[in-house]
């Protein structure tokens, strides 16, 4: 099979790690993977977890050679809202030159490019340039909860000099990027109990506290005017951009106006001080994520809901612990709520956040295998999002890791119609193979 058809199958498994009425898609999706895998002439074990399965295959290693460990993830988002997505989400759908379909680009679409990479290596050389093991898991969506302790048990098994994952962004069409930083992630759900039923509005109204609107008094006060978080405490130990950073990204052209674009937002609103790029890649925040409480249906229904809730998410640089964090913000929270309500906080996933030196000899190796897939400027960059088991390859392994996405700034992933350029799928399957061979010994 060729790489694209590799890919489109891959993506009719509905292998959605957060819903369990998916499990069975998931591990299929798992279970191709290693069939796959095994027919390239890879030494391939499924590995059970208490959720999803995780995938290690390994070429003969050699002494002498250096260890690298690529890392993809097979799961993918939820589809909702269904009625947005203009062809179904898991019938992969091509439309000028682009792959649309969820995990199209997070992650199968990257995952399948370096799969596709060391295929045509194997069947070229009978062999890869370095001692290669791949790690493939089901739940990086759901905050890859047992990737840890599979670290942990199989550490000797896992050792290797670095590692290297695609599932990060360009920051152009054509441009090779190298993210060499990523932000940390710690999530919480605040409950606002009030009375222990709805109430009549007319009745009670006046008497008796709100929850929703107590919800909303308390999501007010996580930042001032300007954007700035107001948790106590919550920006000690930020580190500040180096210059040089602040310089680079400058020259990447107008990040204000290509966000506006993406986004499709009246206007920006950011911290004060910094540029949009800087925020979004370098600045801690505070987020909501979702809220709702009381009536929600057509017309008026007069009631004072029994309780409401918000979900929260942080999203964290070097120099915070995001369980501290979360120790700060819910002080915080419990402090600014009146008696009159009552918390409850339940706390979600976390990961760290993430940095390397570019410009050390592995991130030199990278910027050359960047110029060698794509040409001209390389693009040096942090990233907003999360990836938490990245810091965990450093803590647990000990090795650095080497982000190079392949997924464009409007690929749109975890929203409707997630797409995947073909052409990227071909510059994949070339970056793996010059990472490589920068990589070799």
């Amino acid at each position: 099979m060729s790489a694209l058809d590799d890919l489109l199958t891959c993506l009719r498994f509905a292998s959605v790690s957060t819903d369990s009425k998916f499990n069975a898609d998931t591990r299929a999706c798992a279970e191709w993977l290693v069939s796959k895998l095994t027919g390239m002439g890879l030494t391939t074990t499924l590995h059970e977890t208490p959720g999803h399965p995780v995938i290690v295959a390994k070429n003969k290693h050699l002494e002498g050679r250096r260890t690298v460990l690529l890392y993809g993830h097979y799961d993918v988002q939820p589809v909702e809202p269904l009625a947005e997505w203009l062809s179904p989400p898991f019938e992969p759908t091509i439309r000028d030159g682009r792959i649309y379909c969820r995990g199209a680009t997070d992650n199968k679409g990257q995952l399948i490019a370096h799969v596709s990479g060391l295929a045509e290596t194997l069947a070229e050389h009978g062999d890869l340039p370095v001692n290669l093991t791949l790690l493939f898991e089901g739940e990086e969506e759901i905050g890859s909860p047992n990737l840890k302790p599979f670290l942990q048990a199989h550490r000797e098994e896992l050792a290797c000099d670095l590692v290297a994952i695609s599932d990060t962004g360009m920051v152009a069409e054509g441009v090779g990027t190298f993210t060499y930083g990523l932000r940390g992630i710690a999530c919480m759900e605040v409950k606002v109990h009030g009375p222990t039923i709805d109430l009549h509005s007319g009745i009670f109204g006046g008497a008796v506290a709100n929850p929703a609107t107590m919800a909303a008094r308390l999501v007010g006060t996580l930042h001032d005017a300007e954007g700035r978080v107001l948790i106590p405490g919550f920006y000690d130990g930020v580190r500040d951009l180096q210059d040089w950073e602040r310089t680079s990204w400058k020259d990447l052209g107008d990040g204000e106006a290509e966000t506006l674009a993406l986004t499709g937002a009246p206007a920006l609103f950011g911290e004060a001080g910094y540029t949009e790029r800087e925020c979004r890649w370098a600045r801690p925040t505070a987020e909501v994520n979702g809220i709702g409480g009381g009536y929600q249906g057509e017309g008026s229904k007069t009631v004072i809901p029994r309780e409401s809730f918000f979900k929260l998410s942080f999203r964290l640089v070097p120099g915070q612990n995001p369980e501290r964090i979360l120790d700060l913000a819910e002080a915080y929270l419990r402090a600014q709520a009146p008696k009159s309500v009552r918390l409850e906080i339940k706390r979600g996933h976390t990961g760290s956040s993430y940095l390397m030196d570019p410009h050390s000899p592995y991130g030199l190796a990278a910027q050359r295998a960047l110029q060698a897939t794509f040409g001209g400027q390389i693009a040096l960059i942090r990233e907003g999002g999360s990836i938490p088991i990245v810091q965990a390859f450093k803590d647990v392994l000990g090795a650095d890791t080497l982000l190079l996405g392949l997924a464009l700034p409007d690929c749109q992933a975890h929203a409707p119609n997630e797409n995947f350029p073909i052409a990227n799928l071909e510059a994949g399957i070339r970056l793996n193979q010059a990472l490589l061979r920068e990589l070799a010994i």
